[in-house]
């Protein structure tokens, strides 16, 4: 609890950013779709529920629940200049957030069947 309170007034070594970016590409690089998500946040819920109505085969990371869940929210801001969660990735290109593929429902089930998380 204390970490997650205070976990944004400590940055990450070098040495666990990096881990933290491999860590990231490799989930990213191995799911179809993917999720950075936090367990307590309404738009990251509004976002997995989305894709659970289309019924998408996706990974859920929960940033808050892992032990380097700061490092890899770094790393995917480096990656793709978003910092918000959630952080959503279809086929290894990154979507964006909630409201982003909420604009894409129309072409979701399209994405997702290219993907292959159908």
């Amino acid at each position: 609890m204390f970490r997650r309170l205070f976990g944004f007034f400590s940055s990450p070594t070098p040495a666990a950013m990096s881990a933290a970016k491999i860590k990231a590409q490799n989930i990213i690089n191995e799911n179809a779709v993917v999720v950075f998500s936090k367990s307590y946040c309404p738009y990251c819920t509004a976002s997995k529920n989305l894709l659970n109505k289309e019924k998408a085969k996706y990974v859920a990371i929960e940033l808050d629940n892992e032990k380097d869940g700061s490092a890899i929210q770094d790393a995917l801001e480096e990656l793709t200049n978003q910092r918000t969660v959630p952080s959503i990735f279809i086929k290894q290109k990154h979507i964006g957030g909630n409201s982003d593929l909420q604009a894409k429902k129309a072409e979701l089930p399209a994405l997702l069947m290219d993907a292959g998380a159908l």
